[in-house]
């Protein structure tokens, strides 16, 4: 039993290794099992097609990162607050798996169609949508200055995701190593909220 969850592990690690690198369309069975170190056969014993590997491997690094952002946003905390929380997570989470922003990348270049409908159908999606809500009604009571829900969104998304889609460069160019990389990240936290808390500043 312990040995088949050793080699199931073995398997999601090296799909996620695959597809990473070269997304579902790019990926082959035969690559999943060269990099797992197993032949072809035991992994269709475990997994039957590379689509449900890509769902297992997807869902477990969105869930890390997005899942939990439902729970910060329909509190009833300040939106001021809602938004620290939201910027906190989100960099922790995708500290935690730095592959999904290239991962969702890849996908949503490739068959944004499909990507859009995943994206779509997680519990968390409703949430963001009536926190855009929020932000719409808190511009018009002046508890923060009237901006686009959607350009907020996509300052934070960008503020966040961008030092890990350019990791390589900015530790090459800067000589970080990953420790000084790592130190930057949690600084950031504090420093990407403070410039969306000012820009909202009614």
């Amino acid at each position: 039993m312990a040995q088949e969850k050793n080699t199931e592990e073995q398997i999601i690690e090296a799909a996620r290794k695959i597809f990473v690198k070269r997304g579902l369309d790019g990926a082959r069975m035969q690559d999943i099992a060269d990099e797992a170190g197993i032949n072809k056969a035991m992994l269709h014993y475990y997994y039957r097609s590379k689509d449900k590997l890509f769902e297992i491997v997807f869902a477990e690094a969105f869930s890390k990162v997005v899942t939990p952002l439902g729970h910060i946003l329909e509190g009833s905390k300040p939106i001021e607050e809602k938004i620290k929380e939201l910027i906190d997570h989100y960099i922790t989470g995708i500290s935690q798996v730095p592959y999904l922003p290239i991962f969702i990348f890849s996908e949503v270049n490739q068959r944004p169609e499909i990507m859009i409908k995943r994206l779509n159908s997680q519990p968390s999606f409703g949430s963001v949508m009536n926190f855009m809500k929020e932000v719409i009604e808190a511009g018009k009571n002046g508890k923060i200055k009237e901006v686009s829900p959607i350009q907020l969104f996509l300052n934070i998304v960008a503020l966040c995701i961008f030092p890990f889609v350019a990791r390589p460069l900015i530790q090459g160019i800067f000589q970080q190593d990953n420790i000084q990389f790592d130190m930057m990240i949690e600084e950031r936290k504090k420093m990407v909220a403070d410039v969306i808390l000012a820009w909202l500043k009614p």
